[in-house]
């Protein structure tokens, strides 16, 4: 499958959703939930994709301050997507609020998989030298010497 949100869409996608879930337990209702599931983690996660948009390498990012790059910002969208999904069956407030939860996590989670540069659907050109763990760049210097 291809992806089919484009770098300006993620942007708006980005500083849309850091305020819906900054302002999800009062904007939906859920403010008397427990404190840390019901206003900490939306508030934590909504800071976090805040500041994340801020910094994005994105066309809606800052333009000096461009330091996260899409793909690493895609893993943490999936990442804190699903936590925002588990969030309340795992403190136990399902019978009270998980409509926002549920909705507000889902769209992380497609934002982060079906994004352009999403290292989920695209993979790297057979071209490109990739390093890390399975590169052997770093033992030819060794061995030649």
């Amino acid at each position: 499958m291809k992806p089919f949100i484009s770098r300006t869409l993620y942007g708006f996608l980005n500083y849309s959703i850091a305020s819906l879930l900054i302002a999800s337990p009062w904007l939906f209702g859920f403010s008397h939930v427990t404190i840390a599931a019901g206003v900490l983690m939306p508030l934590i996660i909504g800071w976090l994709q805040l500041i994340m948009a801020i910094f994005s390498d994105n066309p809606l990012g800052f333009n000096k301050l461009k330091v996260f790059p899409m793909q690493m910002q895609n893993c943490v969208d999936v990442l804190m997507g699903s936590f925002l999904l588990a969030l309340p069956w795992t403190y136990a407030f399902s019978g009270q609020a998980f409509l926002p939860h549920l909705i507000l996590g889902l769209a992380l989670l497609l934002k982060g998989i079906f994004a352009e540069e999403s290292p989920f659907l695209t993979r790297p050109h057979r071209s490109l030298p990739e390093g890390g763990i399975g590169s052997t760049d770093s033992l030819e210097g060794r061995l030649n010497h």
